[in-house]
């Protein structure tokens, strides 16, 4: 189960839909019209159904909620039928503001409702453990892998301006409060006295308006290049990836330009660390001074650079891929369904009769709800 998700939450959740239906499983979708179409959900081959037919979820085996406001929705549905209920947090809960608030409220049900909490990274499964979790377990999400670059390296550095001693500094990101996109301006500021240095940032959001005033008193080398269809050929043109964000959990972005060889210079927080290890340049989040001369020893240092790129290749060959991401929610799934017939046969035995609410009528096995949010 979904609700509206333009970004990386409904990315996994189409991510796991596709591959459960290929492998023979049956899927149904509960999300809004317009994450099914973003997402290709609307022809993955899985049941597709908008958020108004949450009642439909009682026939399933397992529901699997992605984010927050999913799992609340779907909460009535799996404790009067029974049904076992993952839920997968995405996010932290940032703020102190009335929205945080019911986000951690959120959090706090979730937690003690769930019979499996996946957290997307390990300070997201402290803090289910904190909330009283029953059982709160690491769900990594792996970058979907991207297509090989559609235009080749010089050709995009031309499309964009760029000569052959210019530095592409590049973030991907939705132009999105929790990005801290303001950051990237400040080191673009700060650096402008170094012309080959030059900004781009792919990504579409509500700040957009707000980053391009910034932009034009400034003065600085940045460009907003919206939202593009050529992430890849974009990586492959770029010199260093810039991340700013004040949380992430495992970002796609991190691991995308690893997977690429593309040095990565990111703020210190979530699971960035675990995520990259010594394989990318970490700095705390707020320190520009820290970002800029970091950002300056590696736009003058190709070694380096090189160096980061190798180490960035290896460790995300140690990271689960797609297929795995999905084979280890598929254990989980099979472990609660199994759990749940165990307990019906018990129910049935102990009450003489058929499993409650059933009119002793056989379940069909094997549905799944991928439900994101």
């Amino acid at each position: 189960m979904l609700t509206s998700s333009t970004g990386g939450i409904g990315r996994h959740a189409a991510s796991v839909v596709h591959r459960l239906v290929r492998l023979g499983h049956q899927v149904r979708v509960c999300c809004p019209p317009e994450t099914a179409r973003s997402h290709g959900l609307d022809r993955s081959g899985a049941d597709v159904l908008p958020l108004t037919s949450i009642v439909r979820l009682a026939a399933a085996d397992i529901i699997h909620a992605h984010g927050y406001k999913a799992g609340a929705l779907v909460v009535p549905v799996a404790r009067l039928r029974g049904i076992p209920l993952v839920v997968s947090w995405h996010n932290a809960v940032l703020g102190s503001g009335r929205q945080a608030l019911v986000g951690r409220i959120l959090q706090r049900l979730l937690a003690r409702t769930a019979n499996v909490t996946l957290a997307a990274s390990s300070d997201l499964v402290a803090q289910a453990m904190q909330y009283g979790a029953r059982d709160a377990r690491l769900g990594p999400v792996a970058a979907p892998v991207l297509p090989p670059p559609a235009v080749p390296r010089e050709a995009c550095r031309g499309e964009l301006g760029l000569g052959p001693d210019d530095i592409m500094v590049i973030t991907v990101s939705r132009l999105a409060p929790q990005k801290n996109l303001g950051a990237v301006l400040d080191i673009a500021r700060s650096v402008r006295d170094h012309p080959e240095l030059r900004f781009m940032v792919v990504g579409e959001g509500p700040l957009r308006t707000e980053l391009e005033a910034r932009i034009a008193g400034d003065r600085s080398q940045v460009r907003l290049l919206g939202h593009r269809d050529d992430v890849a050929s974009l990586l492959a043109a770029a010199d260093i990836a810039l991340l700013t964000s004040t949380w992430e959990a495992r970002a796609l972005v991190a691991q995308e330009a690893l997977l690429a060889g593309i040095p990565l210079v990111s703020t210190r927080v979530g699971g960035i660390e675990e995520l990259v290890g010594d394989a990318a340049v970490l700095v705390e989040p707020g320190d520009i001074a820290a970002a800029v001369r970091e950002l300056l020893a590696l736009a003058a240092d190709p070694h380096r650079r090189a160096e980061l790129a190798a180490l960035g290749h290896k460790r995300a060959s140690a990271w689960p891929d797609e297929d795995q991401v999905v084979e280890d929610l598929l254990t989980v799934y099979a472990e609660l369904a199994s759990r749940r017939r165990q307990e019906r046969r018990m129910g049935a035995n102990s009450a003489g009769g058929a499993w409650p609410g059933r009119g002793g009528r056989p379940r069909r096995r094997g549905r799944l709800v991928a439900r994101a949010a």
